[in-house]
């Protein structure tokens, strides 16, 4: 198992493995999330690849990519209201599904940490939604601890 920086060449691959996160979504909270991935969602891989603040990250195991994250460089300004703060956000994160619990996600977990270690950042943090109790489980075993919480009235 390899992590490693995605290259443009890796981004179809990676696109596959958004679409199963994709899909997860939609069925997870259609009311939101629009069904399929169509060439709008396709396309913007190649927006967060451009993007100086961002990377794409991939797991390759024996050659093949079997999991990615996509990360954001996050310097949040000083407020009235808050401190400064930088860290790195994981703003995307999967796992193909025939390598899942196989240590992909702990692979890409170890590299962001020390990423995020090795660029200076006080933390890492990602946001997910409530439906998704596999991602809960498995980041809360990776020792991510919920400090803030969205919520919704439907009317």
């Amino acid at each position: 198992m390899h992590v490693r920086v995605a290259g443009r060449d890796d981004l179809t691959k990676v696109n596959e493995l958004r679409r199963q996160v994709n899909d997860v979504h939609t069925a997870g909270e259609p009311g939101i999330f629009k069904q399929g991935f169509g060439e709008d969602l396709r396309a913007y891989i190649y927006k967060i690849y451009d993007d100086p603040a961002k990377s794409i990250i991939v797991a390759e195991d024996e050659g093949e990519i079997c999991g990615f994250a996509v990360l954001l460089r996050f310097n949040k300004p000083e407020s009235p209201y808050s401190r400064e703060r930088r860290y790195l956000n994981v703003e995307e994160f999967g796992v193909d599904e025939a390598h899942r619990r196989k240590g992909v996600g702990r692979e890409l977990m170890r590299y962001i940490r020390d990423t995020a270690k090795a660029e200076g950042f006080d933390r890492v943090e990602l946001d997910m939604w409530e439906f998704n109790q596999g991602a809960l489980a498995f980041y809360e075993d990776m020792g991510f601890t919920t400090y803030r919480r969205y919520m919704k009235m439907d009317v």
